[in-house]
């Protein structure tokens, strides 16, 4: 394949007089969709089936219409990468049942309208419970810092924000702060989907941000065990088809393996500072991933050093009282975790565009901005142009 990602192997500082950075090139965004179609074609045989496990991704395939410069026989699905969609129903149960303990929760704007069992933080918000939106992980130890009555950060998130989760934890948080961890671990995930009997997925395109805390190395082992390519990419347009162009490369040479088409911020060894404060703060543990399954290794909890910042240790959570409250007959029909799988589509469910909408979601995918369901909505889903 000619040198196509060259534009995402750039050193940071250029010299004068080089040539600008550019990630929204059209010309040479044709070039790789060219190439992609070339190799696709040389495969021979239809569909090539490939999986990203990031909302980013989605939102930027979506946003920039780059699924119509992909060939027809070139599959690109979305799998279990947002965070707030595989957040499962006790999860959520949790802080429901805090706020309506009458405890300040705190969380992320996408998981307020998240469906619990009988309600969402949103719906226990609107009958006057403490529950407020925060941007960062610091900003709900400020409002800790404000009061002396207990704020539990509901935290959620793959490796990226569990990261800054574990930051505040080491550096002194007031005592009056815990957390309730959703946070999700991704590899484990990957392994669940390529051992699905069902899968299709020859390949996988990871998340750069992500891969910037763990190190792209991370993925050697999973290439190694099931034999199926790898490639980390970036968030640009450009960056996705260089990524994608690479995978479908190595599908066509049948070499698993992992590639790195976003060097100018991974690393094979990755972060290993922030590393260094994940691991000291968080146990991954098994757990229900809401739709999927249980992923071995899946979830993120606080270890026994920092329980004193547990909120699962630090108190009564009685979620007894919400089983008998069943949800919402319509929620049986959500297909969210077929979609999430990669085995299935919004369009495929009969909810989508009509009883389930961003302002009335019924599955978690409408919910979140990085939701396969509300990206399609939002943008289109698959429009033939």
């Amino acid at each position: 394949m000619p040198d196509l990602v060259s534009g995402s192997s750039a050193a940071p500082a250029r010299p004068r007089g080089a040539d600008e950075l550019k990630f929204r090139d059209p010309a040479r965004a044709r070039e790789l969709a060219g190439a992609i179609g070339h190799m696709v074609a040389q495969i021979g045989r239809t569909p090539v089936t490939v999986m990203h496990v990031c909302g980013s991704h989605e939102q930027a395939i979506a946003k920039f219409g780059l699924r119509q410069t992909f060939p027809e026989g070139l599959d690109v699905i979305m799998g279990p990468g947002c965070p707030v969609c595989v957040t499962d129903l006790p999860e959520v149960d949790e802080a429901v049942v805090l706020a309506e303990d009458g405890v300040r929760v705190v969380t992320y704007g996408d998981m307020l309208r998240v469906p619990g069992t009988a309600r969402s933080l949103a719906e226990v918000q609107s009958m006057g419970g403490q529950v407020d939106v925060v941007y960062s992980a610091a900003q709900a130890v400020e409002i800790a810092r404000d009061t002396t009555a207990p704020v539990v950060f509901f935290a959620s998130g793959f490796e990226t924000t569990a990261v800054a989760t574990a930051a505040i934890l080491v550096d002194d948080p007031p005592p009056n702060f815990f957390v309730l961890s959703a946070h999700k671990y991704i590899p484990p995930v990957m392994e669940i989907v390529a051992e699905m009997p069902e899968t299709r997925i020859e390949g996988f395109l990871a998340a750069g941000h992500a891969a910037t805390i763990t190190g792209w190395g991370i993925f050697e082992r999973f290439v190694d065990r099931h034999h199926i390519p790898v490639v980390v990419a970036g968030f640009e347009p450009l960056d996705i088809l260089a990524g994608l162009a690479q995978l479908v490369e190595l599908i066509r040479d049948g070499r698993p393996a992992v590639v790195n088409t976003f060097p100018r911020c991974v690393t094979r060894e990755g972060n290993r500072i922030a590393q260094q404060q994940l691991w000291r703060v968080f146990r991954t543990t098994g757990g229900n991933w809401r739709g999927i399954a249980h992923v071995p290794n899946g979830n993120l909890r606080l270890r026994d050093e920092f329980a004193r910042f547990d909120a699962r240790r630090q108190f009564r959570v009685d979620l007894k009282r919400l089983w008998s409250q069943a949800p919402a007959a319509l929620t049986q029909r959500c297909i969210c975790g077929d979609i999430m799988a990669g085995i299935s589509s919004p369009e495929k469910c009969a909810l989508f565009g009509k009883e389930c909408v961003p302002d009335a979601p019924v599955g978690a995918c409408m919910v979140s901005s990085e939701g396969t369901c509300r990206i399609w909505h939002q943008y289109g889903g698959h429009p033939k142009l």
